[in-house]
């Protein structure tokens, strides 16, 4: 394949021209991957990756153009797909993944070249002679775990940094979204390197087999439970892992918030995809002088998106699968809350109607974990004081939410607890904003991707360092037999200074005389190697 500069002017500035209702397609069967097959498929991965084309950077632009078209052709194909695994309308997957996805991708494909250049160390006096140097490597033969919920933007977003950053790279999509899963493997080899770039499909034994291998790095996308039986299995194989797994992500709300607003926004978070979203707010801390009044604007939210309901709306999904329908029901069934809004379910449709619980306390079986499903629950706090207490007393989430105009407030939330992210004012969207990391926390993960940080989470960073001969005048002391007179010449030359301590309990400034006195003797030793070369005379 070659690059064509129309087709990259085309992906900018030639859009999919989306329909209200797109005509049905043909969606291949799920089919496993063979679990004996994945031993070759790994090592054909490997002996591609050694050959070094992926060290190429017009290659890498090469395949992340070629993705970034599997994208754009296949809108609609897409969109069927995820309203099949997910009840997902066409829109909706528009807005959640498509368009950000191909962002991604395009932002890898135009930087990649940058992202890729050798980087100088910072200038210092006593190595800046010697070239210290950063080289930007792929780390070899990578692998991508991800999730169900968003499978397009959490496995083709990564995957466009492990590109760009030179790797071969193996994907294991989620089995519960089996028609998004299929045709991701049915149009990979009509797009990508066959022998570097591969989707295997399938469910436990699958992934068991997959974690057999040493892999030179691992993105693993999801809960907490299936993320130890990876990290376990990757440390009997030294295999580096990046983890993103979610958790309890509070909203903290101020009593003097724009509270129309805060609904809107708030509410959007939690019943996009159905609440099956790693960053939703899972619970809303709530001033107890403002609880009706908050609760009043959801509601009012809510009636504005669904007119005749949720479940007769086609902007609202479905729950992915009845364990996980049957999961959230029993969270549901055993608070001690009340539900002052929705609470409808359909079995047969693993529809949840997004649901208000009020006077949920700490230890309710909705605060047990994650609930990831369009369930709201409401607690009330006396002050901003209690609510920080409330966060910090749990686990680390991999988002907070503040709503407040009040910069005092605001500050005050994000400066008194811990999170993967803190977002004023809105929710989800800081995940797709070009520049900022994405990335957990303790137990809300490890690591972060998107834009340039995937790139560099599948990038080994190798350091490079040339001495040249004539500084050899300048290490004499380091070669034995040892001796006091050299142990001080080195220590002249390497150690740095210290303020001193003053009479008052503070420090004096320093000198750094050891880096200037190596400055000296570099530039007189260069200036002598310069002078004493033999010199063509004119006869």
């Amino acid at each position: 394949m070659t690059l064509d500069s129309n087709k990259v002017r085309l992906v900018m500035s030639d859009p999919v021209q989306l329909q209200s209702e797109p005509e049905a397609v043909k969606i291949p069967p799920f089919i496993s991957t063979p679990v004996d097959h994945i031993p070759v498929i790994r090592a054909t991965l490997k002996n591609a990756f050694k050959t070094g084309r992926t060290k190429s950077i017009q290659f890498r632009r090469q395949q992340l153009l070629s993705l970034a078209y599997l994208i754009k052709d296949n809108f609609h194909l897409f969109q069927q797909a995820l309203a099949s695994d997910l009840g997902r309308s066409h829109h909706e997957t528009t807005i959640l993944e498509l368009g950000s996805t191909l962002t991604e991708v395009m932002t890898a494909y135009h930087n990649v070249a940058k992202w890729s250049k050798p980087e100088k160390a910072r200038w210092s006096l006593n190595y800046f002679a010697m070239n210290p140097t950063i080289r930007k490597e792929p780390k070899g033969v990578v692998l991508i775990i991800s999730p169900f919920n968003y499978p397009l933007w959490v496995s083709l977003g990564p995957f466009a940094g492990a590109i760009a950053a030179g790797n071969a790279c193996t994907l294991k999509p989620s089995e519960l979204t089996p028609a998004f899963s299929a045709l991701l493997a049915e149009l990979f080899p009509k797009y990508l390197d066959p022998d570097l770039y591969t989707v295997i499909n399938g469910a436990i034994p699958e992934a068991t087999k997959l974690l057999e291998f040493q892999w030179d790095h691992i993105l693993f996308t999801g809960g907490s439970r299936i993320a130890s039986i990876v990290l376990t299995a990757a440390a009997k194989t030294l295999s580096p892992v990046s983890t993103e797994l979610g958790g309890k992500s509070p909203a903290v709300i101020d009593p003097n918030c724009d509270l129309k607003l805060t609904a809107r926004r708030l509410v959007w978070g939690k019943v996009a995809n159905a609440g099956q979203t790693c960053i939703a707010p899972d619970y809303a801390l709530v001033p107890k002088s403002i609880v009706d009044q908050f609760v009043q604007a959801c509601k009012d939210v809510l009636s504005d998106f669904y007119p005749e309901g949720a479940e007769s709306s086609d902007s609202f999904a479905r729950i992915v699968s009845p364990s996980h329908f049957n999961r959230i029901k029993g969270l549901l069934d055993r608070t001690e809350g009340e539900i002052v809004y929705g609470g409808g379910m359909n079995s047969q449709t693993k529809f949840i109607e997004p649901t208000i619980v009020t006077g949920v306390k700490g230890n309710d079986s909705l605060m047990g974990e994650e609930i990831f499903g369009p369930i709201l629950p409401v607690i009330e706090v006396e002050n901003v004081d209690e609510a920080i207490d409330f966060i910090n007393a749990r686990d680390h989430p991999l988002s907070l939410y503040v709503f407040s105009s009040n910069r005092a407030f605001k500050d005050k939330v994000a400066e008194n607890t811990q999170s993967g992210a803190v977002v004023m004012n809105d929710t989800l969207t800081h995940c797709v904003a070009e520049g900022l990391p994405f990335g957990g926390i303790g137990p809300s993960g490890s690591g972060y991707h998107t834009g340039k940080y995937s790139f560099d989470m599948f990038t080994h960073l190798r350091s490079t360092l040339d001495n040249p001969t004539f500084l050899e005048r300048l290490l004499w002391a380091r070669y034995p037999p040892y001796n006091e007179q050299k142990a001080k010449s080195f220590m002249l030359l390497t150690l740095p200074s210290m303020p001193a301590r003053t009479a008052a309990g503070g420090y004096a400034g320093s000198k750094r005389w050891g880096p200037l006195l190596i400055a000296s003797v570099v530039a007189v030793s260069s200036f002598v190697l310069l002078i004493g070369r033999p010199r063509l005379v004119r006869a």
